[in-house]
């Protein structure tokens, strides 16, 4: 299965010095830029990106085609595209690689993009952990610049484009993008009410696209290849295109990056890239799917759709980690695609103390703005404190249901929701070690820090 695959997002990823124009240029970096720039109109760009159908890398799954089409600035408008690589997701490492290894080719996506949409600056809003990530950056701008394919003349064309990094100041909430935005400017990371849509009034009140780093770095690759032969590579149909980069960490014996297909499954990604659990004695467990907001997956919970018209009626009776790894598949199993970096848990952890020391990075990391979502998340931890403590209720696990479901559909932006939805998935799909913490505490407080590390959510 990876072996009959051909990379391309990743190509570069592996030759010597990637992160060098000289490298990078002999090996094919900027040649659709120049050919983007010099021969192609900003419809012909979008209308390659929209047969592509890219769904959106940063979790929210939307078409970026579909999200340019949005942009219709007035005469007095200036266009910006953001950049989001505020990577702070637990579990999720994929956008650095891209950086880090081939960072002209995401530096290629923005002239493109800047071109189809109508733009001339571009920032690169990356998490400010992430230091030598915008150092290579930096540098990798530093040498587009002086060759002339950022500036005045990229190109030699009349089209200017200036594209700059920024670094965030440590905050989660700035992944989200209006909070992002806010940051940008040098307010404070809160996110803002929508409507009105960065499309329409987005950093410093202009229409702006805010897109993740590999959906920007995958474009190059849409324009050369043409948007239908790119989203012909995508095993899921015309819907949801192309490949994609696939993150794993946790029990697997080869954590890492890997790029395949769209619609590979859960367990091809496990056994196949991820060569297989950690501890062949100890089986899989569950997995969290996309980043640690996504709820977790059974290996043993088979999918229930009969129904001939259902969306997953075709996997009807199969596990759930072999449904394919798709935005549409995974969100009809009632759980989410998201970043698509998964967080693999063998028989050795307790969901209980997951929940734990998630809500605790939750807790935390809550702008507290609206109180659902501040007050609540707070809640969860102080719950499943008591219950690791053996001061827990026979009701607590009902409580931390209704907790959750209040933190639903109640707040500004989507980060409640990313707090509740993953309480709410461990709770259904492990009911009973939750009701037994409640009951006596046992089941609670027995992994350490160093455990809680390797599944990729220590606080």
């Amino acid at each position: 299965m990876s072996n009959s695959f051909s990379p391309v997002l990743t190509k570069r990823y592996g030759i010597e010095g990637s992160e060098t124009l000289a490298v990078a240029e002999k090996h094919g970096v900027y040649t659709v830029a120049r050919r983007a720039l010099t021969e192609m109109t900003p419809d012909q760009l979008k209308d390659e990106v929209k047969k592509g159908s890219i769904r959106g890398r940063g979790g929210a799954g939307f078409p970026a085609g579909v999200k340019w089409g949005f942009l219709n600035p007035g005469p007095d408008n200036q266009v910006y595209l953001v950049v989001n690589g505020d990577e702070s997701e637990p579990g999720t490492f994929k956008d650095r690689t891209i950086m880090v290894k081939d960072p002209h080719r995401l530096l290629e996506g923005c002239l493109i993009a800047c071109k189809a949409i109508g733009a001339h600056k571009c920032w690169i809003y990356v998490r400010g952990e992430l230091a030598h990530a915008i150092k290579v950056l930096d540098k990798a701008i530093a040498e587009a610049r002086a060759k002339g394919y950022i500036g005045a003349t990229p190109f030699g064309t009349d089209y200017p484009i200036d594209i700059y990094t920024h670094s965030g100041a440590g905050a989660y909430i700035c992944g989200e993008e209006t909070a992002l935005l806010n940051s940008l400017e040098g307010r404070r990371g809160e996110p803002r009410l929508k409507p009105p849509f960065p499309a329409i009034k987005g950093v410093f009140d202009q229409p702006t696209i805010v897109n993740n780093i590999e959906t920007i770095a995958q474009v190059p690759d849409i324009i050369e290849m043409g948007g239908d032969a790119w989203a012909a590579m995508s095993r899921l149909g015309p819907a949801d295109g192309g490949s994609r980069l696939y993150g794993i960490s946790g029990h697997v014996k080869r954590p890492g990056v890997y790029e395949a297909p769209v619609g590979i499954t859960m367990r091809q990604l496990i056994d196949e890239y991820g060569g297989g659990m950690l501890n062949d004695e100890r089986p899989l467990k569950g997995v969290i799917p996309g980043g640690s907001s996504t709820p977790v997956l059974r290996p043993d919970r088979l999918v229930d759709a009969p129904a001939e018209d259902h969306p997953l009626h075709a996997w009807h009776g199969k596990s759930e980690i072999d449904v394919p790894m798709g935005v549409e598949t995974y969100r009809a199993l009632g759980t989410m695609l998201g970043t698509c970096c998964a967080i693999v848990m063998d028989t050795s952890v307790n969901m209980v103390d997951v929940a734990r020391n998630l809500m605790r990075f939750y807790g935390h990391e809550s702008c507290g703005q609206c109180t659902p979502c501040r007050e609540g998340s707070g809640w969860l931890v102080d719950l499943l404190d008591h219950m690791a403590e053996g001061k827990g209720k026979d009701t607590d696990t009902q409580l931390l249901a209704d907790v959750a479901n209040n933190m639903m559909g109640n707040t500004i932006c989507a980060f409640a929701e990313g707090t509740a939805m993953p309480m709410l998935g461990l709770i259904r799909q492990f009911t009973d070690e939750f009701t037994e913490a409640a009951k006596n505490g046992t089941g609670a407080g027995r992994m350490d820090d160093s455990a809680l590390a390797l599944i990729g959510a220590a606080p």
